[in-house]
């Protein structure tokens, strides 16, 4: 059995590989705004710079995320990722993963990675502090050894709390050798308390 960081490594098809040099076609003359894609001669593993939106708790800070487009792209959801140093924010773990939908099971091959970028960079904005949620969960799923991660925002500081999610070192811990965020099994919250 493959995983999918495995299945990342593997060759575009020739679909995949039409779609990625389009979009790669549409940075070059139009990326979104707060994005730089840092130009690389592998066409399948692109490093974007995000800048923290004006106004934002994120505001004048970069990061760099690491975009894996798998084989079968875009029928399969790129693996996106921070790479380190990640930001504080509740709804990413410190190796990096990103708990947000559209890169698991809300992917659509009508998007994009710019689209992807969008997300990310509203998540973030978003965010009214850089602390861990209140609520992270986690459970077996049918005797497998498959976790469960419960992501939810947090809505008043409290400095006693940590500054990543609260379940980071166990779920660090499940994702031992190189784990794909895209093996985890995601439930997401909305801002509701």
């Amino acid at each position: 059995m493959t995983t999918s960081s495995e299945t990342t490594r593997k060759g575009l098809t020739k679909i995949a590989t039409n779609r990625v040099q389009k979009e790669f076609m549409e940075w070059q003359t139009n990326p979104p705004a707060g994005f730089k894609h840092r130009v690389s001669d592998n066409l399948q593993r692109w490093t974007i710079e995000v800048k923290g939106a004006p106004g934002t708790l994120y505001a004048n800070e970069t990061y760099q995320l690491q975009v894996e487009f798998p084989e079968h792209y875009p029928m399969e959801a790129p693996q996106v990722i921070f790479q380190h140093p990640a930001p504080l924010h509740p709804h990413v773990y410190s190796n990096g993963h990103i708990c947000l939908d559209v890169l698991y099971g809300s992917w659509s091959p009508a998007m994009r990675l710019s689209s992807i970028c969008l997300s990310i960079l509203s998540m973030l904005s978003s965010s009214s502090v850089k602390v861990c949620c209140v609520f992270c969960a986690f459970s077996s799923f049918f005797g497998f050894d498959s976790i469960f991660f419960l992501c939810c925002f947090v809505f008043s500081y409290d400095p006693s709390l940590q500054q990543k999610p609260k379940d980071n070192d166990h779920y660090l811990k499940n994702c031992k050798n190189g784990r794909s965020p895209k093996e985890t099994r995601w439930r997401y919250h909305d801002d509701k308390a």
